[in-house]
Parts: structure tokens; sequence; C-alpha cells
């Protein structure tokens, strides 16, 4: 089994969801993928049910009418939308946040489930990573799952280091750990 066929049977559609995305996205100017999906792509893959994506501010409005035109379950906050489909586990969110609007100017082409996609890359991986896991209003879970992405990207890809949090960086250099 491929690793796009293992995820469509464990998030019941997944994959064929995300290429559903990837579609409406392509239609609707330039866009880049981020998050967990983004960082698998450039280091070993661990299992995630969510597709964060970067899209210009000016197309949100659009994107959001197709994908509730396509079934998608769609919710509107300031800075994003989140989008699910009953029938599948995956969760998507498209981020219009300034911060992360230039990412799309600097991504780098690559696959992700099956699909050609615009990726962040891996400096700007980094920075949005390392700003999720500084927001001191993020649940818990979502900050560690945001560190070990950093790790990874850290262990893999060592002259990024310098642009990430010093308290990751002391775990990833096998410094002791203040208790």
């Amino acid at each position: 089994m491929t690793a796009a066929e293992v995820y469509e049977s464990v998030t019941n559609g997944g994959t064929s969801l995300f290429a559903e995305v990837v579609s409406i996205l392509d239609r609707h100017g330039p866009w880049c993928l981020i998050g967990g999906l983004a960082v698998n792509h450039y280091v070993d893959p661990v299992y995630t049910i969510d597709a964060d994506v970067v899209v210009i501010a000016e197309q949100i409005g659009a994107v959001q009418e197709d994908l509730i035109e396509a079934g998608f379950l769609v919710k509107a906050f300031p800075h994003s939308l989140n989008a699910t489909k009953q029938e599948s586990k995956i969760s998507l969110q498209f981020t219009t946040a300034e911060g992360y609007q230039a990412f799309i100017e600097r991504a780098q082409p690559g696959e992700v489930l099956g699909c050609a996609v615009p990726i962040a890359s891996l400096p700007d991986l980094t920075l949005g990573k390392t700003w999720a896991w500084s927001d001191p209003t993020r649940r818990l879970g979502k900050q560690m799952k945001d560190e070990l992405d950093l790790v990874r990207i850290g262990e893999k890809y060592p002259d990024l280091r310098a642009l990430m949090p010093e308290e990751i960086r002391r775990r990833i250099e096998g410094a002791p750990r203040e208790m």
C-alpha cells in the first residue's frame, strides 16, 4: 500500500478530499501548504488528519463558496476558514493571516498525498511552527505537535536550528533540560 492509500483508508477519504481541495485552490490563484502535511514532505512523515493552507486573502470568499458548493461544512473566522466533510476525518484550515501571506511567493513545488502542490519553504515552515508553538492561547496538545514538528525539522536540517526558539534548540542539541 502507498502512503496515499493508507491515508485514504485511515481518514475515510482524506486523500480524495485533499485532491478535491487542491483542485478548488488551484482555480483561485496562488496558495501553499503549511503545517504538519507540509513538514511531512521534508522529513520522515508522521500521521496527521489536518491540512493547513495559506490562501491569498482576497480569494478566501471565492474559496469558501466553492468549498460549500462541494459539500464542505465551513466555519469562518477573522483570518481563517475551517472546513470538513461529514464522511471524512480530515480537517482543513485555510489561513489568510498577514504573517503567512509571504510564504506563498516562496513556496516550492512538491507532491503530497499524490497531488502536485506548492509547499511552504523550510525556513517559512520553521517560522510558522515557531509562531504556533509560541502562541500562549494554543491548546497544549497542539503546541506539543508544533514542537515535535520543529524537532523533526531541526534534526534533519541542523542549519535551520538558528531559526528556532532556544528551548527547542537545547533539546535537539542534547543540552540538559531545566526542571
